[in-house]
């Protein structure tokens, strides 16, 4: 099966790994133009092109998509099917027809639930007990194709976002491997998609970061582990907004108000929330310092309870 990759990012290049790995044929792989990055703005790769150079496979990096000019580089490259794994580009009709296996996708939730960007994020952020992977036929709709495979893993009550998007990125890849083997067979299934039963995600930016301490213990340590690695939920404490990266239950609040810091000892700092209960910060960072526990950020600094 002669296969046109497109992808950007580590998720994509995890799946791209597998089909070189599973000695797929790669015809050529689509990936977003180079970006300045860093303090000194240097030009640098894509996880994809990186990994797609390493071993000799031909790069695309169109501007656009919607010009003609990718259609035909696709055209001239004959595949019989693309995969599309986090390019970051809405593709247009006419290539989605090119070949004639047509597209799949490989998503990071259980669709219909959590279409567009940061699915994986979201499901930690909303409480979910379980997340997975899915592979789809793209359609002219985001994230609305026919479903080939779903699969599902339950999600730890104290597991990352970041944690949970590694675990989902190789079972994503595993999953991909099966789909495109089952396509080529003629044994894939294709479901259409409950569009009534379909949720949609926003992209995530730095101002949920503030952690809203009238919600439930639960709502905040999945606010906190939610926002893992990026952009990281945050608190203010003495004029100053602190990084927090772990947290976890502790006593009752005995009616103090929301965001009241009820005791600051070795265990970590507890906050008075909703419900007259406590979460406890175990790891955080002050400005221009380190990430660090609790306890170690206790010994250099007082805190005053309520």
């Amino acid at each position: 099966m002669r296969i046109v990759f497109m992808g950007t990012p580590d998720f994509a290049a995890a799946s791209l790994k597998k089909l070189i790995e599973e000695k797929f044929e790669i015809a050529g792989v689509f990936t977003q133009p180079d970006k300045p990055r860093g303090r000194g703005m240097e030009m640098s790769f894509s996880p994809v092109k990186e990994l797609a150079l390493a071993h000799a496979l031909p790069v695309f990096q169109p501007e656009k998509m919607r010009d003609g000019a990718a259609l035909q580089i696709v055209k001239e490259l004959q595949p019989d099917i693309m995969v599309v794994v986090a390019y970051g580009r809405i593709l247009p009709d006419d290539l989605l027809a090119v070949p004639k296996y047509g597209a799949v996708n490989v998503h990071g939730s259980l669709l219909p639930k959590y279409r567009g960007a940061a699915p994986i994020q979201w499901a930690v952020l909303n409480g979910d007990q379980k997340s997975g992977v899915t592979t789809m036929y793209l359609a002219h709709d985001m994230d609305a194709g026919d479903i080939i495979y779903r699969e599902e893993t339950a999600i730890g009550e104290f597991e990352t976002a970041g944690e949970l998007f590694d675990r989902l990125m190789e079972m994503g890849a595993d999953l991909l491997v099966r789909t495109l083997r089952d396509i080529e067979a003629g044994t894939a299934p294709r479901i259409p998609q409950d569009h009534e039963q379909a949720s949609y995600c926003k992209m995530l930016d730095k101002s949920i970061c503030p952690i809203d301490w009238n919600r439930t213990p639960r709502e905040i340590v999945k606010h906190i582990y939610g926002l893992q690695p990026w952009p990281v939920a945050t608190m203010e404490l003495d004029g100053k907004t602190l990084r927090v990266f772990a947290a976890g239950y502790t006593e009752r609040s005995t009616g103090k108000e929301p965001g009241s810091i009820v005791r600051a000892d070795e265990e970590g700092i507890a906050v008075a929330c909703a419900d007259g209960w406590c979460v406890l910060i175990t790891e955080l960072q002050a400005p221009g310092r380190k990430r660090m526990k609790a306890a170690e950020f206790l010994r250099g600094h007082r805190i005053k309870t309520e």
